[in-house]
């Protein structure tokens, strides 16, 4: 009878022990379950945090491009030769009044608003045209403002100079009436045009000496 009692508390203490294993075992794979679900949720969670991220950062950059090539394309239908040729008639005004130190001054001037042309702002199909015309009128422009004292120096780039204006035009326009007006014995009868504000002639390649001499050639 002792052996068994013995036997089924033995039997007990077993079940006993295979049910607390159970509920151990049943515990730690539910920690072990949630734990994964965590980890998993937090991954997910900087995945997306990270994907956000880089669309946030390809959004801007689109952005910022769409905005520059909308203000570049902006830039191109304001651009304006008024500031160059606005020079220019100093210049020309210079050499009327038979003023060497004035052309001088005008001549480094138009040579520095030549040189602070944005590029950018020119419209592409332009560039290469302006580009050879505008190298040819910075080296006229500082030829004569590094020739005062010699106003014969400055006409002679003068001559070619006002080519390069006119040329200009011709490429940009203008949003002014202008005139080209032409002096047929400049540079021993080879004649040379310029570019005028006014109708009336005043000759700068004579300057006192033959004032009127000229015509208007043409209207821009």
């Amino acid at each position: 009878m002792k052996n068994i009692f013995f036997s089924i508390i033995t039997l007990a203490i077993v079940a006993l022990v295979i049910v607390s294993c159970n509920q151990s075992s049943n515990k730690n794979n539910n920690q072990q379950a949630n734990d994964s679900t965590a980890i998993a949720e937090t991954q997910n969670l900087s995945l997306a945090t990270q994907n956000d991220t880089v669309t946030a950062v390809a959004s801007r950059d689109m952005l910022s491009q769409e905005v520059e090539k909308s203000t570049v394309k902006e830039q191109a239908q304001n651009f304006t030769i008024a500031p160059i040729v606005k020079d220019y008639f100093v210049l020309k005004n210079a050499l009327v009044a038979d003023n060497d130190k004035a052309a001088s001054s005008a001549g480094k001037q138009l040579f520095s608003t030549l040189n602070k042309v944005d590029m950018k702002a020119i419209p592409a199909n332009k560039h290469k045209e302006y580009m050879e015309i505008a190298e040819n009128a910075k080296e006229n422009a500082e030829h004569i403002g590094d020739n005062a004292g010699k106003i014969d120096h400055q006409r002679e780039h003068f001559a070619s100079l006002s080519k390069d204006v006119s040329d200009l035009i011709t490429l940009f326009g203008t949003t002014q009436k202008l005139y080209q007006d032409y002096c047929p014995m400049y540079n021993d009868g080879k004649g040379a045009v310029w570019i005028s504000e006014a109708k009336a002639i005043k000759n700068p390649y004579y300057g006192n000496k033959m004032l009127t001499c000229g015509s208007v050639k043409k209207e821009l």
